[in-house]
């Protein structure tokens, strides 16, 4: 069977009556933009978009040329398209309202213009992640306090990933779906309907250098993944981490795992490492409509209320059924058992 566009599956589901025409065109205005980025990234060295860019964003961190090249592209395509009511961006200190030059939707639009770009300069794969909100009713310039809305308000989300080709993972409530950019035609075909994470899996990925910094039931599980069909577990566990978000959720996506950024001691007072807004409830949405789980190792991702625009929090996400594990030495733990 020919694949069918992202316009035509888009379009189709419209006819279906499951999302309505500003929010089709606002998911064709974002996977627009991925496209520029694409290019941008595929070029590398080429394009003379590699290296710092000297400056830090909203958590101090250096960024990327290509995090500000990423962030303008997004804030450009998006901005005159009159479904947004607001835009955020994890490279910028608050929310940003769509000038009053243009016309205004009824969306909020958040995202993480270039995941893993500390990985960029070694061609390894990144991505961009989106998640899409509905803006509260009666509000026309919405500040960065309307975003705050639980992963469970989500009319939308996804990701692009940008490596050997370029695919785009979306949601908009009903399963989760994989489009394949074809550069000769430029446009993105749904080329895997319905993505199932096993519920079982082998695999987990985290980043082991940071162990010693730990919680106690984080020591527990991880422990016992290691000890293999030797230890309580009962069958050996493979290790993976790639330290581009993106990468290591499309792995599980594609084949299942757990994927795991704990609290520790060097992240304690943030909250944890990963961002609410901009990757855990966006990604827990893709995992969730894929049949997987995802937590914070206490509380349900898509459940918790957010208190800030750039939140962080502990983040499990993948196989069901080895997320229920994590999930379970954290409260065991806490029970005191």
């Amino acid at each position: 069977m020919k694949p069918i566009s992202l316009t035509r599956f888009l379009i189709e589901e419209q006819h279906r009556g499951h999302i309505n025409a500003d929010l089709r065109l606002l998911i064709e205005v974002v996977a627009r933009a991925c496209k520029s980025i694409s290019t941008a990234v595929g070029k590398g060295a080429l394009g003379g978009v590699l290296g710092e860019a000297g400056t830090g964003n909203i958590q101090g961190e250096a960024q990327k040329k290509l995090d500000v090249l990423s962030n303008e592209i997004l804030l450009e395509a998006n901005e005159w398209g009159g479904h947004l009511a607001g835009l955020a961006s994890e490279e910028m200190d608050h929310s940003h309202p769509i000038p009053n030059a243009y016309p205004k939707g009824n969306y909020l639009l958040l995202f993480d213009p270039l995941d893993g770009s500390s990985n960029i300069d070694v061609n390894i794969s990144v991505g961009t992640i989106f998640s899409v909100l509905h803006c509260p009713d009666g509000i026309t310039e919405p500040g960065d306090e309307h975003f705050l809305q639980p992963g469970t308000a989500q009319v939308c989300a996804g990701y692009t990933t940008y490596g050997p080709s370029t695919m785009l993972v979306l949601t908009i409530g009903r399963g989760t779906h994989a489009f394949t950019l074809d550069r000769e035609q430029g446009s993105f075909m749904l080329t895997q309907r319905d993505l199932r994470i096993p519920e079982e899996t082998k695999e987990f990925a985290v980043n082991m250098s940071n162990q010693r910094f730990w919680e106690a039931p984080m020591q527990a599980y991880v422990g016992d993944l290691l000890q293999g069909k030797e230890g309580p577990r009962g069958k050996d566990f493979n290790m993976r981490w790639v330290a581009s978000m993106v990468a290591d959720v499309h792995r599980i996506l594609t084949r299942g795992g757990i994927f795991s950024y704990p609290l520790d001691a060097k992240c304690r007072d943030k909250g944890g490492k990963l961002r609410l807004m901009y990757e855990a409830n966006p990604m827990s949405f893709l995992v969730e409509q894929a049949g997987g789980a995802a937590s914070t190792g206490r509380q349900r991702m898509l459940e918790v209320q957010p208190s800030g625009l750039h939140q962080r929090v502990p983040v499990f996400l993948g196989s069901k059924r080895e997320v229920e594990a994590a999930v379970r030495y954290h409260l065991e733990h806490d029970a005191g058992k």
